[in-house]
């Protein structure tokens, strides 16, 4: 959808961006995100040309946007700022209405547009279509912002430090609604901000910038995981994992190579395989490590036929987790059935086994340098 290709900008001598390459796909929200004088908002600006590479190309869907229309590319792109730019002599209903105006929309559509927007960023348009921004607040003006962005439907949508100036609450709560209209709309996004928290929340991929490079770019929750050592680990904090739990999965802390066994092994075979390996249970899988069951030493202890098949007292009816299911699912899954251990599954596989004692290993080690 957007590239960047060698881009390098020169202000005075100096360079603010230097030879960068990434791409960003239809429908994705990335984030760039940085120290200040980074390079990002410089980068989000070359999009629209409001500032031309000194070499280089960016190319929207293929084509090299320096080739293009400069007028007619910006009234194809949606922009947020962060003091809103709201034309503080129009009228709400005006603000969101000028790029449609502007590209020949008929009063009726532009209105009928408008009303769908205000519902769409949650204010009722009959209370604030005819209101100037000087009368709402820093969070409605943004929202107005928001709006007019989206006003004639763009494929694409910058948004440069848009909730940096607002109150913790209404940040939280327009994070929220854009969280909620991309996944509704699926617009490609590209977020300036400050604020690693404000990145995890709402990109589908973070792209770190120091001193006009490109650090790392990649999803979170690889991020989090595996960030680069030095700058990238310190920009981010070593254990900001733990403040996202749901982005840890059950694969992360999981324990690979489970004690398993076959169905046909008998009782006695498979206390001497518990004693062996010092386990309560034991994985009942095929041939082709579908799990089939499980069995532990309390109901094997029960049983006086030592020659009586694990499969005939074999638990069946198993509670599993996927393996890319979050930490957070595990546990309630765990609590809810009140069971010391869940086993992992790929596509009906068993993969792994999480255990209480390895939960509590792993969520203990955060406090442990």
């Amino acid at each position: 959808m957007i590239e960047f290709k060698n881009v390098r900008k020169d202000f005075g001598g100096e360079d603010i961006l230097k030879n960068i390459n990434f791409n960003i796909e239809k429908g994705e929200l990335v984030v760039l995100i940085g120290p200040s004088g980074c390079g990002k908002t410089t980068s989000l600006k070359m999009i629209n040309k409001l500032i031309k590479p000194t070499e280089g190309i960016i190319s929207i869907n293929g084509e090299d946007i320096s080739k293009k229309d400069t007028i007619d590319l910006r009234r194809n792109i949606g922009y947020v700022i962060q003091q809103t730019g709201l034309f503080p002599h129009m009228t709400v209903g005006e603000n969101i209405g000028i790029v449609p105006r502007l590209k020949g929309w008929t009063k009726d559509k532009t209105k009928s547009r408008t009303i769908e927007l205000l519902e769409m960023v949650g204010m009722k348009y009959d209370e604030y279509i005819d209101r100037y921004p000087g009368e709402l607040s820093g969070g409605q003006q943004q929202r107005i912002g928001v709006a007019r962005a989206f006003a004639t439907n763009p494929e694409i949508i910058l948004m440069d430090e848009p909730f940096s100036a607002l109150d913790p609450i209404s940040k939280n709560q327009l994070q929220d609604e854009l969280f909620s209209l991309q996944e509704e709309l699926k617009k490609t996004i590209v977020f300036v901000t400050h604020d690693m928290d404000e990145a995890i929340k709402l990109g589908d991929k973070i792209c770190i910038m120091k001193d006009g490079n490109i650090l790392q770019y990649d999803k979170p929750e690889i991020l989090l995981k595996d960030p680069k050592e030095g700058f990238v680990e310190e920009f981010i904090g070593k254990d900001r994992i733990w403040n996202k739990p749901e982005l840890i999965k059950a694969k992360d802390i999981m324990i690979e190579d489970p004690v398993t066994t076959i169905e046909g092994r008998t009782v006695f075979q498979a206390v001497g395989i518990m004693r062996q390996k010092k386990v309560d249970s034991l994985l009942i899988v095929d041939r082709q490590s579908n799990l089939l069951g499980i069995v532990t030493l309390k109901v094997i202890r029960r049983e006086e036929n030592e020659a009586l098949k694990l499969k005939d007292i074999m638990e069946r009816d198993i509670i599993y987790a996927n393996k890319d299911e979050s930490i957070v699912e595990v546990l309630t899954k765990m609590n809810e059935a009140s069971i010391g251990y869940i086993p992992v599954l790929d596509n009906g596989k068993l993969c792994g086994l999480i255990t209480r004692s390895r939960l509590i290993t792993v969520l203990s080690s955060q406090y442990i340098d």
